[in-house]
């Protein structure tokens, strides 16, 4: 379609777009796609070209586009108060209910939540209160942040750091020196192919413990991780690992963040990853879920043992010296709430866990007899296909062949939106939970015609 305006040219020479080839796309080799609106499980173009949003934007529209629920509770905030800050006591009433929500749905020790803007600074957020938590507690060497390879926790300074993929950490002088890093949980490409999944587990939890005392406990401050790995490849923890890597942790005094930006609010079939796990976190960092991405807010939930230390904290040095002038923002806040609200109402959490059971039982028969399907894997609306060189000796691609990005260029053709994930030819999947079971198996339909066009 013709357009009789210069958008696409102000978007070149304009717009500074993340996680692009800068200088591919100022040149015009990269294709644009500009989105006027969207609904459902559907976004559409200014050509008039609807697709199958099967990432949910980023993980985040939980709920579905279109929900005018959320719009008009949006807009009724705007309206009567559009801004005032969380400094010095001072709240808004979305704010004060949205923190009464997200504990009402939290597990049981966690005690309050402070509010951001995305989950970048979350992380950020949880890191100085740990800093602090140590330093109040006389323990100013118990520093360090452990995470792992292929974890993704945001891309600040701090989060790029603590995010354990080569693109976020290529060229910026990270990570930096607080953070370093331990094995990832992901038993598809484990060394010892006869490993089981509980072997493995213990695995990853004995070289934990060897980083932790070749580093010395008392510099270890905490652990972060994703109940079930994002964008290191949509990896569900094997068998046993949290059981695991928890006994570690509380061997040597080391916090734990339960990363559920992802997670949170449902996507696993279960309202948070941490409950599904069995994991006893002392942060929960939400984001992406909280408002199904309509207005910007994220979270740190805080412990209640945590909590305890702050409010010491305080009455030892007054004030504490964190805030952000949008901290709990208003108009984040009551997005929030609407958004809330409609997961309960909706059943949507119920429906995330039956039809993410589909979305994986549908690939997994669609694809059984390819060669180079070395695995599908999932996790209640979280989703992928693995793609090798060979399946039977698990051995991969050359990175160069670029295969799961032609695979997922190839299913937009088709007219669905996966995601071809970092260091691998992975394609990812995790849609709205709204998505029903005719969508689901348009998603089908079009994985397996993309992966017999692109490795006939």
């Amino acid at each position: 379609m013709l357009h009789n305006d210069q958008l696409e040219k102000w978007d070149r020479e304009n717009f500074f777009h993340p996680s692009t080839h800068l200088a591919e796309f100022a040149r015009g080799n990269l294709p644009q796609r500009v989105i006027r609106t969207a609904s459902g499980v559907f976004i559409e173009d200014r050509d008039g070209r609807k697709l199958l949003d099967a990432f949910a934007g980023l993980y985040c529209v939980n709920v579905g586009y279109g929900r005018q629920e959320i719009a008009e509770a949006i807009a009724e905030q705007a309206r009567e108060l559009a801004y005032y800050h969380a400094y010095a006591g001072h709240g808004s009433e979305a704010s004060i209910t949205l923190a009464k929500m997200v504990l009402d749905r939290a597990p049981a020790h966690m005690s309050k939540v402070y509010f951001g803007l995305g989950g970048s600074d979350a992380n950020e957020t949880n890191v100085k209160l740990i800093w602090y938590y140590n330093n109040i507690l006389g323990r100013p060497e118990k520093k360090k942040i452990i995470s792992r390879w292929r974890g993704y926790h945001g891309s600040g300074l701090m989060t790029g750091s603590l995010t354990g993929l080569e693109l976020f950490h290529k060229k910026f002088d990270l990570p930096l020196a607080q953070v370093i890093h331990t094995d990832a949980p992901y038993y598809f490409r484990r060394d010892d192919a006869g490993l089981s999944e509980e072997a493995f587990s213990a695995q990853c939890a004995a070289r934990l413990e060897e980083l932790i005392l070749a580093e010395g406990p008392d510099t270890v401050a905490a652990f972060i991780g994703e109940p079930v790995l994002g964008t290191g490849g949509i990896v569900p923890p094997p068998s046993g690992y949290w059981a695991a890597i928890q006994a570690v942790l509380k061997k040597y005094d080391i916090l734990l963040i339960a990363d559920e930006v992802v997670t949170g609010f449902g996507r696993l079939g279960s309202m948070f990853g941490s409950d599904h796990y069995g994991i006893r976190p002392d942060f929960i960092t939400i984001a992406k879920g909280l408002t199904s991405a309509y207005a910007p807010l994220s979270g740190s939930i805080v412990s209640d043992r945590v909590w305890k230390v702050l409010e010491q904290g305080t009455d030892e040095n007054g004030p504490i010296g964190h805030g952000w002038t949008y901290s709990a923002h208003p108009i984040g806040a009551a997005a929030g709430v609407a958004n809330l609200k409609l997961i309960d109402e909706l059943g949507l959490v119920e429906n995330a866990g039956r039809m993410g059971a589909m979305l994986k039982a549908g690939l997994r028969d669609a694809l059984a007899d390819h060669h180079h399907v070395g695995e599908v894997r999932g996790e209640g609306m979280m989703c992928a296909v693995e793609l090798v060189e060979d399946r039977d000796s698990r051995s991969f691609f050359d990175p160069a062949r670029k295969i799961g990005p032609a695979i997922a260029a190839k299913m937009a053709e088709i007219g669905v939106i996966a995601r071809a994930m970092p260091q691998g030819d992975i394609i990812g999947y995790a849609p709205p939970f709204c998505i029903t079971e005719a969508e689901v198996e348009m998603v089908v339909t079009a994985t397996a015609k993309a992966v017999r066009a692109v490795l006939k």
